[in-house]
């Protein structure tokens, strides 16, 4: 019997019943040691769903992706069901095949597609106990999944401690104590017999914990200890009253992770003990051997561990040690070993570091950390140890466990080291920390010194390390990047396949570090020059993104769409779920400054659902950036202050027009959008006078700063900026940017040279394909036109120019634009919304995919989501689009909103 859960139950039945009924539900249960998690799920009526069961171990925090084999080992015959490179992944990480080193959320992309085709049999419920206790690598894997469950009917059940096993974005269940009246009851059906005094107390110092309210009549409760404490005395005092073979049995299942029968059976043997103990235990109702054998709690786990002397536990690792002598059991035996010995081992050590280059190698970088640790504890060798844990930091890099990437790093750094290359690598990790956390000078003076360590001996590495350092010098400042040039300069190796996105990178920044460029004779404006070095790097990691970046500076958007693309199809052939992100990112922007906001806001969503996703916090916030530009251009006033008051929420106390001067940029655009001219002028000033004056968005944003400042009648405050933006369309040489300045020059210049200008570059932008630019050109000349009595030519200008904006969701430039063609005398007619604007982005990106073709299979390994969640999204798409069937989506055009 279940008491006082009844509101509790009913969420749980909730979640349950979405399920059943065809739909998604995942669900933390959270609460302290005893508090029924376990019994709650355990009472949840699960009729009609095919449940699958786990529980997190320990012992096992370290073994990679252990509990989601646990979970999912009776339907592993399905994986032939999913698509192959994620079966692969699956099955590497499972140890079930050969690893191929995969994203570490493919993994979890597989779970989720497992789970989708288990569902096509009928409602699937997956539940895990003591999650807290679950290695990472599975974690993360489960994690993955349950975010991303859409349309089958799959649950995820989690019961975890309030410390343990952080779950961002599944929502959760808190498990309290129980209310005076059901833990009377509950203590009444348990020890009936108790006297009024001892009820008392024992209610008293149970504050509701059902465990405690069973186990502590039976003992004298430790006065002042914590409960968890005082439940472990109490079971340690059941332990002690039994015969020493039992104690054996339970010791060795206490530091078992497999639960295997025979395992416990051998290495208890080599202890004294045997089968006839572990009936024993089983009678005393502390383990359980079903199958397999486990304790009926994990405090009881904690008991019997706690309670072993230090020299016991020793004997006990050994001895499973020996008893784990299937190849299988590898990992196993070597954290058995390791944990049996007590000073170095070079044997040991080395049986760890292949169990980690293992882990690794399926993706399972926090176990992989935890291993090369270990083995440089173990290390006699100065030099082993110092390379185990330069392999330790950068694996928990890999994991995105920076702070403990960077505390390893630290641990292995010292003056001297005999090893460069291994300094320059620790170097390289403790610098990505600190860019990460925001500590950008510090970072940029540890890839220079890095750099300095291996010059002699690593040429080609001392050049990487100068490249990132003028990346991390872009953001630090111009000091920073003026040193940054002159050392890349120095570096520079003529053969080495880096040297060209040395020079591209130093050609980038030459407008602001103010030198000329070396002569190296390309010429970066000519189309494909700027691609070409991501060809001849291509092996190199982070180049094509890197050199999409330069794209951004240099005003070169095709470069950085067609690169982004690139990585964005390469990403999703691979099953790289965790680099789509940051790919994605780099071509919403591109789309963004090209001016095409539907294309930037699809990839903008996806990268946004797959940040959360994988809570890669990181890209979550810099996905702010252009989700701030493109509300701004739709006119979502709300969305863009949100997303622009969080952001400098975030760098309060700092400098935000340096930190986040994409903030100032949006909330310009918005209010300029919005006909507040004064209001633009305040936000976007500071970018012209401030430090920030070279960065991407600060560039960009000078055209609505030379207009807002003409509006309000101070054309002064945008002279200087306009200058430096001519230096750089100098620089850049791009024919979009030279139509951009012949519209500043015509709104800053004489009256008589101004329609002269415009419609220069009006004839530009015809063969641009930039539409918003456009849009925004004919308005300001159509306005032109209307204030000097033209109102015939101005009407043709204002309504190609309300074309233009209604084509790319513009809404408040929309609005000006009617109201400015009302004034010229022609009232613009309503236009039916364009068939992209009625989908939401995703349904948009899925519907394109199935009218060129693709099956919902084949988009969903494209999309990395479930096929049944895509035919979700199309079922609802068909009545927006009117059609009935996938064969009509051919015929409809769906490239405008």
């Amino acid at each position: 019997m279940l008491y006082g859960r009844d509101a509790e139950s009913a969420v749980l039945s909730r979640v349950l019943d979405t399920v059943r009924s065809g739909g998604s539900a995942a669900l933390v249960v959270r609460g302290e040691p005893g508090i029924g998690k376990t019994a709650l799920l355990a009472h949840a009526d699960t009729s009609g769903l095919r449940v699958l069961g786990g529980v997190g171990v320990e012992s096992e925090a370290e073994l990679p992706f252990a509990g989601l084999h646990l979970l999912l080992h009776p339907v592993l015959d399905r994986l032939d069901a999913v698509p192959p490179v994620q079966a692969e992944a699956l099955r590497g990480a499972l140890g079930l095949a050969e690893a191929g080193a995969p994203d570490r959320f493919l993994v979890g992309l597989a779970v989720l597609s497992l789970l989708s085709e288990l569902a096509d049999d009928g409602p699937l419920l997956a539940v895990v106990d003591d999650a807290q206790w679950l290695d990472r690598a599975s974690a993360d894997a489960l994690l993955f999944a349950a975010r991303r469950l859409g349309a089958e009917p799959v649950g995820l059940l989690f019961a975890a401690r309030p410390d343990g096993f952080p779950a961002p974005g599944v929502p959760e269940l808190p498990l309290g104590g129980l209310d005076p009246s059901a833990a009377a009851a509950l203590l009444a059906a348990h020890a009936a017999d108790l006297d009024a005094g001892t009820r008392y107390r024992v209610l008293a110092d149970a504050v509701g914990n059902p465990l405690a309210l069973i186990e502590l009549p039976a003992v004298a409760a430790s006065a002042g200890a914590a409960l968890p404490d005082r439940l472990r005395d109490a079971f340690q005092a059941r332990v002690r009253t039994l015969p020493d073979g039992v104690r054996a049995m339970l010791e060795v299942v206490a530091a078992d992770d497999t639960g295997d029968l025979g395992v416990l059976l051998r290495a208890a043997g080599k202890l004294g003990a045997d089968g006839t103990d572990l009936d024993v235990a089983v009678r005393a109702g502390l383990v359980t051997a079903d199958g397999t054998v486990t304790f009926r709690h994990p405090l009881v786990r904690a008991a019997v561990w706690h309670g072993t002397p230090p020299g016991r536990r020793i004997a006990v690792h050994d001895a499973l040690a020996a008893a784990l002598d299937r190849p299988g059991d590898a990992d196993r035996r070597a954290w058995h070993l390791a944990s049996a010995t007590t000073g170095t081992d070079e044997r040991v050590a080395a049986e760890l570091e292949r169990t980690a280059a293992w882990a690794g190698e399926r993706s399972g970088h926090a176990a992989a950390a935890a291993a090369y640790e270990r083995a440089a504890q173990l290390s006699a060798d100065p030099a082993a140890h110092l390379r185990r844990l330069t392999l330790a930091a950068e694996a928990a890099a890999e994991a995105g466990d920076l702070d403990r990437s960077d505390a390893l790093a630290a641990r292995a750094e010292r003056p001297g080291a005999d090893d460069p290359v291994l300094a320059a690598r620790l170097t390289a990790v403790r610098a990505a920390a600190d860019f990460w956390r925001g500590a950008l000078p510090s970072a940029h003076g540890r890839l220079l010194r890095g750099a300095t360590r291996v010059a002699a001996t690593d040429r080609h590495l001392a050049l990487s390390l100068l490249v990132e350092a003028l990346h991390v010098g872009w953001y630090a400042g111009e000091r920073e990047l003026s040193e940054s040039v002159a050392r890349l300069r120095a570096a520079l190796v003529p053969d080495d396949p880096l040297t060209p996105l040395a020079r591209l990178s130093m050609h980038a920044v030459t407008p602001i570090v103010g030198v000329t460029d070396d002569g190296d004779g390309v010429d970066w404006a000519a189309p494909g020059a700027m691609i070409e070095v991501a060809r001849t790097a291509a092996d190199e990691p982070g180049v094509a993104i890197l050199v999409a970046g330069l794209g951004l500076i240099l005003g070169q958007e095709t470069v950085t769409v067609e690169l982004a693309e690139e990585q964005v199809d390469r990403a999703r052939r691979q099953g790289r779920v965790g680099w789509l992100p940051q790919a994605l990112f780099y071509l919403a922007c591109g789309w963004q400054f090209a001016g095409w906001p539907a294309q930037a806001t699809a990839a903008t969503q996806e990268a946004l659902a797959i940040a959360r996703d994988t809570d890669q916090r990181q890209w979550i916030d810099r996905l702010g950036e252009p989700l701030a530009y493109l509300s701004a251009v739709a006119g979502d006033e709300d969305e863009c202050r949100r997303i622009t008051d969080e952001a400098l929420a975030r760098v309060a106390g700092g400098d935000p027009a340096w930190q986040v001067p994409w903030v100032y940029a949006a909330l310009g655009l918005l209010e300029l959008g919005q006909g507040r001219a004064g209001s633009a002028l305040t936000w976007l000033t500071p970018l012209a006078d401030g430090r920030a004056r070279f960065h991407v968005s600060a560039t960009r944003s000078t055209p609505d700063l030379v207009e807002a400042a003409v509006r309000t009648g101070r054309p002064e405050a945008a002279v200087e900026a306009f200058r430096q933006y001519e230096r750089w369309a100098a620089h850049a040489r791009q024919p979009w940017i030279d139509a951009v300045v012949l519209r500043c020059r015509a709104l800053l210049g004489p009256d008589e040279t101004a329609g002269e200008s415009y419609a220069a570059a009006l004839s530009a932008y015809r063969r641009l394909n930039r539409p918003f630019d456009e849009a925004r050109t004919a308005l300001l000349y159509g306005e032109w036109l209307r204030r000097g009595r033209r109102r015939a030519e101005a009407r043709t200008y204002l309504a190609a120019a309300l074309d233009g904006f209604e084509k790319v969701g513009a809404t408040p430039w929309a609005a000006r634009t009617r109201t400015e063609l009302a004034a010229a005398g022609t009232p613009a007619p309503s236009r039916p919304t364009g068939l992209a604007a009625r989908l939401t982005p995703q349904e948009l990106q899925i519907v394109t995919l199935a009218a060129s073709g693709l099956s919902n299979k084949d988009i969903a390994t494209r999309l990395f989501l479930s096929a049944r969640t895509v035919g979700y999204h199309l079922y609802k798409a068909y009545p927006k689009l009117g059609v009935v069937s996938r064969a009509e989506l051919s015929d409809l055009d769906l490239t405008g909103v």
